[in-house]
């Protein structure tokens, strides 16, 4: 069963996670890609990702913006070490700049 983080340790994992946070217990960030095509197939990059680490993100869709969202359900849904690891490959695969803006639609 996993634990999940105290404050201080969000806290770190958010300092390496560019534009990631903490909402109502998961680790969310939004995603704008340049085209709907993109962000499917980000999505489907994910979906591999997140089946090799047997946790599953929510991902909400809506033409080229995806929402991630992680929790662990056996830790009372709250954020554990599970969604961080989840969280920097995710991150990995479609780098932010800390001070990036998303692009206009």
């Amino acid at each position: 069963m996993s634990h999940p983080l105290s404050a201080q340790e969000l806290e770190v994992a958010l300092s390496s996670l560019p534009g990631w946070s903490i909402e109502e217990d998961h680790l969310t960030k939004l995603y704008i890609l340049g085209t709907f095509r993109e962000a499917i197939g980000f999505i489907v990059q994910v979906g591999f990702l997140a089946d090799e680490a047997n946790h599953h993100p929510e991902l909400y869709n809506v033409y080229r913006r995806v929402q991630v969202s992680l929790t662990t359900h056996d830790a009372g849904s709250q954020v554990t070490e599970k969604d961080v690891k989840l969280a920097e490959k995710i991150e990995a695969l479609y780098p932010t700049e800390p001070d990036e803006e998303a692009p206009a639609d």
